[in-house]
């Protein structure tokens, strides 16, 4: 019995000492860089962020546009480097080299917000940035959402604008026809608005399966996004590629800087990412 209590002894102090290095390495001042790490297998580790609205609505998808702010030029000062959609699947591809500690902004639904609160803050840093718009919401759907003049505006101005279905319903709750219609007619209506080819989707809801996956690629797609939470790598799935959601909380800047930084922490743990 002795021995077997020393033993759990040892195992309990050994669990406490490594959290306890966890929480010490956390509460050290560490230069942005290193969330940006590289690994012989995965490369570089590619942070994607997802907003959804930048407006002063009382909910959690929606930043506030001074929060906004203060997140862009968190990033400025820290040395990140926006990318698009193509620069990214270039990479990926090993066909492109990346700046250094890229990051790829983008955003889901297509709210008329976008255009009105962050183009103009985005335009201020010199960021680039991905719009998924649904395309039945667009002009005439629903109120507060982009008009296509805005899209088209923003998408000569370093503002891609991608796809995110027509409805917004989802996937996992659509018959193959329903689902087919939704992935195809996105991209046409898009394509023919913006007058160029539109090469990438965002999952409405986030939910896909390996099926649903394969009939995004047979409709024409390059890549496509999720919601699962973590960095983009070479060992990313091209068509369920993670994403760090960013939301208005209690105390929205902290938030943000503490999911940029700890995110590729957790990941060297095995604590995410597949």
């Amino acid at each position: 019995m002795r021995k077997i209590f020393g033993w759990k002894l040892v195992l309990l102090l050994t669990v406490v000492a490594v959290l306890t290095s966890v929480l010490v390495f956390w509460q050290q001042p560490r230069p942005l860089q290193a969330t940006m790490v590289a690994d012989s297998e995965s490369g570089t580790k590619v942070l994607v962020l997802n907003y959804h609205k930048i407006d002063y609505t009382f909910i959690s998808l929606a930043v506030r546009p001074e929060d906004f702010e203060n997140q862009m030029k968190y990033l400025r000062d820290n040395g990140y480097h926006t990318i698009t959609p193509d620069e990214l699947y270039d990479a990926l591809a090993g066909n492109g080299q990346l700046p250094e500690n890229p990051v790829m902004i983008t955003f889901d639904d297509g709210y008329e917000d976008n255009y009105n609160n962050a183009y103009p803050i985005l335009k201020k840093y010199g960021f680039k940035a991905t719009i998924f718009v649904v395309t039945g919401f667009l002009d005439r759907h629903k109120k507060g959402y982009l008009s296509w003049d805005q899209a088209r505006e923003m998408n000569k101005n370093g503002i891609n604008i991608e796809s995110h279905t027509v409805n917004h319903r989802s996937m996992t709750d659509l018959t193959d026809d329903e689902l087919r219609a939704e992935l195809v007619d996105s991209k046409k209506k898009a394509e023919t608005e913006l007058g160029h080819a539109v090469n990438y989707i965002a999952y409405p809801t986030g939910t896909y399966n390996l099926h649903i996956a394969q009939m995004v690629k047979e409709a024409g797609y390059k890549a496509a996004f999720t919601i699962k939470y973590g960095n983009v790598d070479k060992a990313s799935n091209i068509f369920a590629l993670e994403r760090v959601p960013i939301f208005h909380t209690e105390d929205t800047n902290k938030d943000f800087v503490e999911r940029i930084r700890y995110q590729p922490i957790f990941e060297s743990f095995g604590w995410m990412k597949n």
